[in-house]
């Protein structure tokens, strides 16, 4: 899990943005994995929105990370694009939803 390392990279002193990482970055997973267990569409839109707006948080840390000089910009890039692809992914499980 790409959170998983960063946060074992992060110094002693930032566990708030290690903490906040892996919340976010798990949430995003058992969001969609609710979601895809639901049976009424309202209830899987719901939890791929907030699935989105975990993956959304953890760009966000990572931009943050970046700013403070605790992740490189290779690492900042491979995140934020693996961020964009789930965020996307997300939005069309949600569209597909509408009724």
């Amino acid at each position: 899990m790409f959170a998983n390392g960063v946060v074992e990279a992060l110094p002693r002193g930032r566990s708030h943005l290690a903490d906040q990482l892996t919340r976010a970055a798990t949430s995003i997973v058992l969001n969609l994995a609710e979601g895809a267990g639901k049976h009424s569409k309202p209830d899987k839109r719901r939890y791929y929105l907030t699935a989105r707006g975990s993956a959304t948080e953890s760009a966000a840390l990572l931009d943050v990370c970046l700013r403070l000089m605790l992740l490189d910009q290779r690492g900042h890039k491979s995140g934020k694009d693996m961020l964009v692809r789930v965020v996307s992914m997300l939005i069309k499980l949600a569209q597909s939803c509408e009724e």
